[in-house]
């Protein structure tokens, strides 16, 4: 055996170790982007999934923006009722009392001035 064939021994050992290598290698790539089994399809239902989420989300997001404006009109209705509520209590403690005993007062001071 000479020098050169030699040499080309372990560059074909290596070469065949490449080639088992890279068949391997194109096997699990390939099953891998595969669209019912592999890493393809588990990113197809993710895509999917996520897009769910999307439209969810904003149904959610336009609920809580209907309901914080109902409650929004709530509050100031709410806010106008007990002001409304404390002058009711207000002219019913105060109005309502006070001027009839000053009608009185004025008619028995009238009655005594006539007589």
């Amino acid at each position: 055996m000479n020098m050169t064939l030699m040499m080309q021994i372990p560059v074909l050992v290596f070469l065949l170790a490449t080639l088992i290598y890279c068949g391997v290698l194109a096997r699990r790539v390939k099953s891998l982007n595969d669209l019912e089994t592999g890493l393809g399809g588990a990113i197809a239902v993710m895509t999917s999934e996520i897009d769910r989420l999307d439209r969810a989300l904003a149904a959610a997001k336009a609920d809580a923006l209907k309901a914080t404006e109902t409650l929004s009109k709530e509050i100031e209705r709410a806010k106008e009722e007990r002001a409304f509520w404390i002058l009711q209590q207000k002219f019913s403690q105060n109005g309502g009392s006070a001027p009839v005993s000053r009608l009185r007062r004025r008619k028995r001071k009238e009655a005594l001035e006539d007589a």
